[in-house]
């Protein structure tokens, strides 16, 4: 519902302090950034009131600094207040509780001015602010105190809604148009200085996204990263300058208790054409736009800033045979599960399809690579591209192999069975047997690494085996197998375990 103002009272203060230089943004992906701007003051000897409005929604604001970066003035900050209730229909109405004035009820010629006493606005202030400090408990008291539903007497009525737009008399005098801040700053000396004012705003965040696409037939794919800028602060930045933490940065999240770890990065090593440049900082990465750019409120920005061809990958097919049921074994300790005959014998059939490329230099790569989700495009004969999976990755420094996941195999299948389990008596031991069959439809050969888990007990020794396996950590072996085109292999192993 709209509101009518009938007249504005100026807001009045020694000074209104606007931005007029570019502003700087560094960005973290956890919903906050931090704010550098320019703050051009005219200040007085002694006491000075100084009001902001130039600022985001989501400033936190026990995070504000305010400096001279040339050192020239010394500022006292004895005072600062953070506004951050602006005006709306519902908190006019709770300003005006208690007195009368005019609903404009109807359109056109019918209508009409009438007078209604405001008895409970329904305003219900803190909704989200002040719960996410104080909990569900503060916030049910809030809503318990205002209902959120107005009460007007109308002709010595009362109405649960409002007769119609009301026509405000005036601004009161404690109404901000936005959020601000409030200062009373003192200073040794008088003058004009453009001072910097920075701080912590939620409400803001980026991340990396990545195509890979290949071709037709072969690995050598192209590799296209953006940067997806998210803009929820409720301001706007003109011609910023804009920089991304990459990192595990632990910022700690007001009300919940909690701390949030931020890691992201970028990446501009053999790429085409990347407006990206970066930097070790700290112990984090800093990564610059090297263009400045306007960045709206409620605007998502993507910037390209990987692009790098000819990247080697290779395909890579995975059957981890055994199935688990998670309800089931829930809870189990490693006593249960090793005296529990049935415990992984279920047989999973589905083949795991990863993808898998090195980030260096030499595969036309190299740098860190950020956290983010990945998706994977193949040509099809017909020239178009045909989405294939997508999955995350995690932080990948350079010189390192990335794994990902994409799907199922459609032509490849696998089976498990367990042949034999043998329990020696007062021995502490065991001997299980299983049999392994993988099945290829398709035209032409793959290779296939079959993951077994050794877990009946902490020491194990493989007595017999078909195929030559890889130890590839204390409770893991792997068959790398290859399966000829339109047939089967079959892998056979017993593993004898003491404890």
């Amino acid at each position: 519902m709209k509101v009518r103002f009938v007249c504005f009272v100026i807001f009045c203060a020694s000074l209104y302090a606007q931005q007029t230089s570019q502003p700087s943004l560094t960005i973290y992906n956890a919903d906050f950034a931090v704010v550098r701007q320019e703050l051009p003051l005219d200040l007085k000897s002694g006491e000075n009131l100084i009001n902001v409005s130039d600022i985001t929604m989501h400033l936190e604001p026990d995070s504000v600094i305010l400096r001279d970066p040339a050192g020239k003035h010394s500022l006292h900050v004895l005072e600062q207040n953070y506004r951050g209730d602006p005006i709306s229909e519902s908190l006019l109405l709770s300003l005006y509780e208690g007195k009368t004035i005019d609903f404009e009820v109807g359109t056109g010629p019918s209508m009409q001015i009438v007078k209604g006493k405001i008895i409970r606005s329904g305003y219900t202030p803190h909704n989200d602010f002040a719960m996410n400090r104080y909990g569900q408990n503060y916030y049910q008291a809030q809503i318990a105190g205002a209902s959120g539903q107005p009460i007007i007497e109308v002709n010595g009525q009362l109405r649960f809604s409002l007769p119609g737009i009301p026509i405000f008399p005036s601004l009161t005098d404690d109404t901000i148009l936005k959020p601000r801040l409030e200062w009373l700053l003192a200073t040794d000396k008088p003058g004009k200085f453009p001072a910097e004012l920075s701080y912590v705003t939620g409400g803001m965040s980026w991340q990396a996204d990545y195509n890979i696409i290949a071709p037709e037939k072969g690995n050598l794919v192209d590799i296209v990263g953006w940067v997806t800028i998210d803009n929820q602060t409720g301001r706007t930045f003109e011609n910023a300058r804009i920089k991304l933490m990459a990192g595990d940065v632990n910022k700690i999240q007001v009300g919940i208790g909690g701390v949030a770890k931020m890691a992201m990065g970028a990446m501009a090593a053999d790429m085409v054409g990347a407006p990206v440049t970066e930097k070790a900082f700290d112990e984090y990465h800093l990564y610059t736009l090297d263009r400045s750019t306007t960045l709206r409120d409620r605007e998502t920005k993507q910037v390209e800033f990987i692009h790098a061809a000819g990247v080697t990958t290779k395909q890579v097919y995975i059957y981890d045979g055994v199935k688990l049921d998670p309800n089931r074994y829930n809870g189990w300790n490693f006593e249960n599960i090793r005296n529990d005959h049935s415990y992984g014998t279920e047989s999973n059939p589905k083949i795991w399809v990863m993808r898998e490329f090195v980030n260096s230099q030499a595969n036309h790569l190299g740098m860190p690579l950020p956290k983010g989700r990945v998706r994977f495009y193949r040509r099809n004969d017909d020239g178009q591209v045909e989405f294939t999976g997508e999955n995350t990755i995690d932080h990948t420094p350079k010189d390192e192999t990335i794994r990902i996941y994409t799907g199922n195999a459609f032509d490849i299948t696998g089976e498990r069975h367990r042949t034999n389990y043998t329990v020696e008596p007062g021995k502490s031991a065991a001997t299980e047997t299983f049999q392994i069959k993988v099945r290829n439809h398709k035209k032409e050969p793959v290779e296939v690494r079959v993951v077994e888990h050794l877990y009946r007990g902490k020491n194990w020794e493989i007595v017999s085996k078909s195929d030559d396996c890889q130890k590839k950590d204390s409770q893991t072996i792997e068959f790398p197998v290859t399966v000829p085109p339109d047939g089967e292999k079959v892998i056979t192993y017993s593993a004898h375990y003491t404890w």
